[in-house]
Parts: C-alpha cells; sequence; structure tokens
C-alpha cells in the first residue's frame, strides 16, 4: 500500500510539475516573444526595412510565422525603455530552435538579405599628365614641358599652333598633333638627346581647347563644352547651367562615337544624384554628347 501510495505520489507530483510548467511557458510566450527574434525584428525596423519583408525574412531563416507575429504584436504593445544594446542582425536571426543542420548550412551560405547595400566607389584614373595616357594633343592645347635640372629649357606654357606644333628651345619647332602625353615626352626627348646626355623630359597636358564634348536636348545652355580630363555626365551638365523644368530627368543618355559606330549609354539623373548607380556617373570622352529628352 506504502509502495502504491509513493507511485501514486511521484505522478501526481509530475503531473503538477508539468502543468506548472505548460502554463509558465504559455504566459511567457504569450508576454514576452523569443528574445532574439525581438531584437532582429527591432534592428531591422531600425534600419527601415517594411513589417512584411522582416516577417519573411524571419519565416525564410526558420521561426514560426504565428511566432513572428506575436513578436510584432508584443513590440507595438511594448512601453517605451532604454535603448538595448546594438546586436548584429546575423547572429541574432542565425540559431531559432528547430533548424536542420543542412539547412543552417544553406542559410550559412546565402547573402545576408538585411544588410544594407554598399554602393561601389567609383574609380577615378590617375591623371600624372593632366589627361589619359591614350588622350591625343590636338591645336589649341597647352602644354608644360619639364626638363630635368636644365630650367632653361623648360617651357611652363607651350601653345599647340594650328599646324599641330610647338617651339621648344634648342630642339626649336617639333610637331606633337595626334600624339599622346607619352609619344610627345619620346618626341622631345629625342630632340635634346643632340644637346643633353639622358635627358629626362615630362610632358603635361595644361589645358585642353582641342576637344569638346556636346549637350542637347532640355539643358539650359546647349551647345559645346571644352573637354577636361576625368569629366564626368553630372559636371558636363552644370557646366551646361542644369536642367530645365521640362527634362525627363530619367531618361538622359549619352551618346559615343566609336569606330564609325555610335552607342548609347544610359543616365538616371534622379538616381545619381542621390547616389545611386553611381556607374551610370561616366568619364566623358571627346566628341560625347549627352542628350537630354523633353
Amino acid at each position: 500500500m506504502r509502495t502504491a501510495f509513493r507511485h501514486k505520489s511521484a505522478a501526481a507530483a509530475v503531473l503538477i510539475a508539468l502543468g506548472i510548467a505548460i502554463v509558465c511557458s504559455a504566459a511567457q510566450t504569450d508576454k514576452a516573444p523569443p528574445p532574439e527574434l525581438v531584437q532582429y525584428i527591432r534592428e531591422t525596423k531600425r534600419q527601415g526595412f517594411a513589417d512584411a519583408k522582416i516577417k519573411s525574412q524571419a519565416v525564410a531563416v526558420g521561426w514560426p510565422a504565428a511566432t513572428v507575429d506575436d513578436a510584432f504584436v508584443y513590440l507595438r504593445n511594448e512601453k517605451p525603455s532604454q535603448p538595448a544594446a546594438p546586436v548584429a542582425l546575423a547572429a541574432a536571426a542565425s540559431e531559432p530552435v528547430g533548424i536542420s543542420p543542412a539547412r543552417r548550412q544553406s542559410q550559412a551560405a546565402a547573402p545576408d538579405l538585411t544588410a544594407p547595400k554598399q554602393t561601389p566607389a567609383v574609380k577615378q584614373p590617375a591623371l600624372v599628365r593632366g589627361a589619359p595616357d591614350d588622350y591625343v594633343i590636338g591645336s589649341g592645347d597647352t602644354l608644360q614641358i619639364t626638363v630635368w635640372n636644365h630650367v632653361d629649357v623648360s617651357v611652363p606654357v607651350a601653345v599647340v599652333r594650328p599646324d599641330g606644333k610647338i617651339t621648344v628651345p634648342l630642339v626649336k619647332d617639333i610637331e606633337v598633333s595626334g600624339l599622346t602625353p607619352v609619344q610627345a615626352e619620346q618626341r622631345i626627348t629625342e630632340g635634346f638627346t643632340k644637346f643633353y646626355e639622358d635627358p629626362n623630359v615630362t610632358v603635361v597636358v595644361a589645358t585642353i581647347n582641342s576637344k569638346k564634348v556636346y549637350v542637347t536636348g532640355a539643358a539650359k545652355k546647349e551647345g559645346p563644352i571644352p573637354y577636361m580630363a576625368g569629366m564626368t555626365v553630372l559636371q558636363a551638365l552644370s557646366e551646361a547651367g542644369g536642367l530645365t523644368d521640362y527634362a525627363k530627368r530619367k531618361r538622359i543618355y549619352i551618346l559615343r562615337p566609336d569606330n564609325g559606330q555610335t552607342y548609347r549609354l544610359d543616365f538616371n539623373y534622379d538616381n545619381v544624384v542621390k547616389g545611386e548607380n553611381m556607374e551610370q556617373n561616366i568619364m566623358l570622352l571627346p566628341g560625347d554628347t549627352v542628350v537630354i529628352p523633353h
């Protein structure tokens, strides 16, 4: 009898303990969803994500939809309190209960959709000689010619004449039109080898007057613009005085001639001025035409 009574008492105690655990668990579910889920929602909402997007991503990593809904309700009813210390979103949402190792591995390989996208920086070419290495010197351009340790024959300003030549002390007239800065350096160096041993010559394109880009359409000042090395589409539009009120800002494009063909490059003004799609803000080349539709 005593043994049976002890067994019944033990069973009763187990049932009571289970009942208390279930009640406590239900109460905790109603009042406080999993803290890591709550923190995940807080962080993503702080970054400006919509509730539907947050829910779909939380469900995608393994949280039950009902639990996510409970967490939203909990946050809406939550009293204001001191902000919690920031928690990495990946850590907050990467270990929900019940995810298989295979699924956890696939999630680890998937990109983090909650992380803000970074716009890649546009790399500007180094203009060591005042212009790109493939720039072709033309009539009207001005060059700066420096001969190392020979200031007396260096030329601060050498204007390329209509005949394509410049005048350099000792060497006299040298034709540089149609040459790149590097090729002009080589030609001038060859001229100085008659007077100096191993001369070190540097040619810098000081100003570009022979090349132009063109702006047409809904710009405040249509027409040709002097080309500047490294000039971007935004800079050309600024030189043209900006856009008119009737410009179709999202449908601007650049026409670029190349080897007898013409290519079209699209440019969305509204996106670029917001810092988006910065790859569209390309560096213009001589002869490019920026078209701004009405």
